[in-house]
């Protein structure tokens, strides 16, 4: 079965640790899956769009929501602005219809960054991962290598939820 893997971290040639450790997680990658590095490729959800059939692991959304800040110069900008972008994340997620993983980082089991940035992209990855998880059949938050699991409507009698 194809595999497609969505990397939304972008590169950064003048930082050696970071391209050293996105080319380690690279290596460890199966060969047969293929790679889109979705920050020179185009936006996230337009790479949903355009293939919803595949299997397909995003790795990750919190690392996506970084780049939307950069891309849109967001970082200084009222709230909201990223909005567009999420809501069409959003749909691309609801509208896929082959196997799709995400992952993406849980920030409010943390202390209130002090930062506004810090609090602005804790936010806004909390809203967005609620958002995500509504239109998700299933839900796991992996603490300490150990699966709990949120949500599984597969697992749900009808009816209920």
């Amino acid at each position: 079965m194809p595999i497609r893997y969505l990397a939304t971290a972008r590169r950064d040639v003048s930082d050696a640790d970071w391209e050293s450790r996105i080319d380690q997680h690279r290596n460890r990658r199966p060969s047969h899956w293929s790679t889109v590095e979705t920050a020179d490729a185009g936006d996230l959800a337009a790479q949903l769009e355009s293939d919803p059939h595949t299997a397909t692991l995003v790795d990750d959304l919190g690392t996506w929501l970084t780049t939307e800040f950069d891309r849109q110069s967001a970082w200084d900008a009222p709230r909201g602005t990223i909005t567009p972008a999420a809501d069409s994340l959003v749909a691309s997620v609801e509208n896929y219809r082959g196997p799709l993983v995400l992952v993406s980082p849980e920030v409010g089991l943390a202390v209130i960054p002090e930062t506004r940035s810090g609090r602005l992209f804790r936010d806004e990855i909390g809203t967005l991962n609620a958002r995500i998880a509504a239109v998700c059949d299933r839900v796991v938050l992996v603490v300490a290598g150990l699966p709990l699991i949120l949500k599984d409507t597969a697992a749900q009698p009808e009816g209920a939820m």
